[in-house]
């Protein structure tokens, strides 16, 4: 989304932390989709920029920010677009080493059951529908498993991985 459009950085949180510090990617998607569609529209934009005192937004600006997805903006392509405006803001190697604590045989997989338990548990809880969102963008694989290297590769390159 265009930060420079409405000089307003859509990165940072008011307080000045980039988001990628004190939200993560489900939880912004969640606060950006104000009507819970599950897609951000120039309507969300709006009362999003409008709760940061971004009054009297022109249409053509909000039309710009939703013009930088290739499509609808749902929550893989917000990830996505997401992961694109943070890029340098930790390396992939340094995210994949976190999910690697969780995952002592080294697989590249951590079980859903167990991520979903952390992520709703610790610290910036998920809500459901962040978590909903997440398993739609990254689906666990028949035995239960989650390919914690794609997220990070998403998130720090901004697509998903070339099988």
């Amino acid at each position: 989304m265009s930060d420079i459009t409405v000089g307003i950085d859509l990165t940072r949180l008011p307080d000045g932390r980039r988001i990628s510090e004190g939200l993560c990617g489900g939880q912004a998607f969640t606060i950006i989709d104000q009507n819970r569609d599950g897609i951000i529209s120039k309507d969300d934009l709006r009362d999003v920029l409008a709760s940061m005192g971004q009054l009297n937004v022109k249409n053509e600006e909000l039309e710009a920010m939703i013009k930088e997805a290739s499509g609808p903006i749902n929550f893989t392509v917000f990830l996505t677009m997401f992961g694109e405006k943070l890029k340098g803001a930790d390396p992939e190697d340094v995210i994949v080493s976190a999910f690697k604590v969780l995952d002592p045989e080294g697989t590249g997989f951590i079980k859903k059951q167990f991520l979903e338990e952390l992520l709703t548990t610790q610290c910036d809880r998920f809500s459901a529908e962040e978590m909903k969102n997440l398993w739609a963008a990254f689906p666990p694989d028949v035995a239960g498993n989650v390919d914690y290297k794609n997220i990070c590769y998403v998130i720090t390159h901004g697509e998903e991985k070339e099988e």
